[in-house]
């Protein structure tokens, strides 16, 4: 009795707990970096003339014609990058689009992206190349890069970063993956799985795109341009969490905050576990949830 008593008052804690976490109320402006110097919106959507409407020059003749972007792709246009070798030797080459209206979903989830973040071929953006945010101060430097090709290792170098691109699929089964499904390439859980016990223990925020029948990542995968320090979760199919704010940090699309003193908090590790399922607790029979 005295353990089914005491196992109540952990689970009580922990619900009371996670909903003070979905109360995150952020008291500085949720696009964060995304000001852009105070430019706002302007700066990625420009209202008039695209990339010429924010002074740059481009030989891009369909500028700001999609989604009135207003950063010069032009320099990225048929550029092949390799990003992200893992330790069994592989890597996943991406082939940029060759124009901003290739139809292909790295359009909008990795060239628009670099044509502020990639510092390599692309250097036209208002970039000062640290982290915007207050970090811990467990962090080594608060300077952290924001470039990828090139943050100080030399130019081009893309190997350092998470893959993405049209070649970075997620897969299930298997010693590193999830027990799910893909069905025409959106990544599926049914009810008694160990990924759906996760969904309930955590989510899946992530929002990877469909290609050739394949769910892929890219940049947009993890991130949500438009919203630096906070994610408003719902309770549902996608997670079991209490609805509410919670807090993030680098514009990460779930709850992801580093700066937490908690001890034994998880939430970071969480998130990168919604696609790398055999590092899961859920895989390796361990019945921790998510503790902020």
């Amino acid at each position: 009795m005295k353990k089914v008593t005491l196992l109540t008052l952990l689970v009580l804690a922990f619900a009371t707990f996670a909903m003070a976490q979905a109360g995150w109320s952020p008291a500085t402006d949720v696009l964060g970096a995304h000001l852009n110097y105070g430019r706002g919106c302007a700066a990625c959507h420009a209202p008039h003339s695209g990339a010429r409407g924010n002074g740059i020059s481009t030989t891009d003749t369909t500028t700001g014609n999609v989604a009135l972007w207003g950063q010069d792709v032009a320099p990225l246009f048929g550029k092949s990058i390799i990003t992200g070798q893992d330790d069994r030797g592989g890597n996943y080459p991406e082939t940029l689009p060759a124009s901003f209206n290739a139809g292909t979903p790295d359009v909008g989830g990795i060239l628009t992206c670099l044509s502020c973040h990639d510092g390599n071929w692309a250097k036209g953006a208002m970039m000062q190349n640290k982290v915007y945010e207050t970090v811990p101060s467990t962090y080594a430097s608060q300077n952290i890069p924001t470039l990828l090709g090139n943050d100080g290792n030399g130019l081009g170098d893309y190997l350092n970063d998470h893959p993405v691109g049209l070649n970075a699929a997620i897969s299930c089964g298997g010693q590193y993956n999830w027990d799910c499904t893909i069905v025409n390439g959106a990544i599926t859980y049914p009810s008694g799985t160990k990924m759906y016990q996760f969904v309930q223990n955590y989510g899946f925020f992530v929002s990877p795109a469909a290609y050739n029948g394949n769910p892929v990542v890219l940049c947009t995968t993890c991130h949500n341009q438009h919203l630096m320090n906070v994610v408003k979760v719902t309770t549902g199919s996608k997670s079991g969490l209490p609805t509410g704010y919670y807090a993030t940090m680098f514009f990460v699309r779930a709850p992801y905050n580093p700066a937490t003193t908690t001890v034994g908090a998880n939430q970071t590790a969480q998130f990168c576990r919604q696609c790398h399922g055999g590092e899961a607790n859920e895989m390796n029979n361990g019945t921790a949830v998510t503790t902020f």
